[in-house]
């Protein structure tokens, strides 16, 4: 059998070369793709890593440290989860190709954060009301049960999450759709460094230095002084939230630079990537 129908069946590795060379252009156009490629299997390798060195060097110790980890992981929702709903509501706009109406609207861009930052809550609240039932059903761990203490680490967990969502909603103001991956994936390279599920002292002295430098850390470091010594570390509440103010700050500045430049540069009115 020949002709033109045989031919369109046959296998043609030019044109497999020609689509793996449309997706390397791609790739390698595309900064936040490329960081992807090693930031997950970095973030992976440094988390485990010094959690692993923080249980061989506290074996003992975890017979009174009940709680911890379930409440890391409570916590890092709050946090992972914040800055999620804050960047999907965002997302939503641009998947939707409405952003460049928003923009010549009368709406003004602190409007439109404001709005975002309401989203972020009621998504929140939707996820984590239901999963901090279940830990008390299954594990006994009361989130609610910290009472005040809770109130201060929510409040500076919930800055951050919006701190880091403002800048990312910047970013892919101006890159488009091809920087949408640093939604889902920056607020994993707090992890390892704010130190979820172990202590500062965990780390090398060079890191510690950069750890103490995001408020997560004193949140979680918070926590765990009041699961296992039944203190309230307000020092470190007060640290945390001034260094959420200038986070916040320098976010936001940020994102009005980033969304004059994507006004200058014609992007709000292409969104794909």
């Amino acid at each position: 059998m020949s002709g033109p129908a045989h031919d369109s069946l046959a296998f043609s590795a030019r044109r497999v070369g020609a689509m793996i060379l449309r997706y390397w252009y791609l790739l390698r156009s595309s900064w936040p793709r490329l960081l992807e490629l090693v930031y997950w299997p970095a973030v992976q390798m440094m988390m485990w890593g010094f959690l692993q060195l923080y249980i061989d060097q506290n074996a003992s110790f975890f017979a009174r440290a009940t709680g911890t980890f379930i409440g890391a992981v409570l916590l890092w929702d709050i946090l992972f989860r914040g800055q999620l709903g804050f960047s999907v509501s965002f997302l939503e706009e641009m998947w939707a190709r409405n952003m460049g109406n928003l923009m010549i609207s009368p709406l003004r861009p602190f409007e439109f954060v404001a709005a975002l930052m309401v989203m972020s809550l009621v998504r929140l609240a939707i996820g984590m009301v239901p999963v901090s039932l279940l830990a008390i059903a299954f594990f006994g761990f009361n989130l609610w049960g910290l009472g005040l203490a809770l109130a201060a680490f929510f409040v500076n967990l919930i800055l951050t999450s919006w701190a880091v969502g403002i800048f990312v909603s910047g970013l892919v103001l101006r890159n488009g759709l091809g920087a949408e991956n640093l939604a889902w994936t920056l607020m994993f390279i707090f992890m390892p460094l704010a130190c979820v599920y172990y202590p500062v002292a965990t780390l090398p002295g060079w890191l510690q230095v950069f750890a103490w430098a995001l408020p997560p850390t004193y949140v979680f470091e918070g926590m765990r002084a009041l699961v296992i010594d039944q203190a309230f570390r307000a020092d470190l509440m007060i640290e945390a939230f001034a260094l959420n103010i200038v986070l916040f700050a320098l976010a936001s500045a940020g994102f009005l630079a980033l969304l004059a430049d994507a006004r200058r540069a014609g992007s709000l009115m292409q969104t794909g990537e």
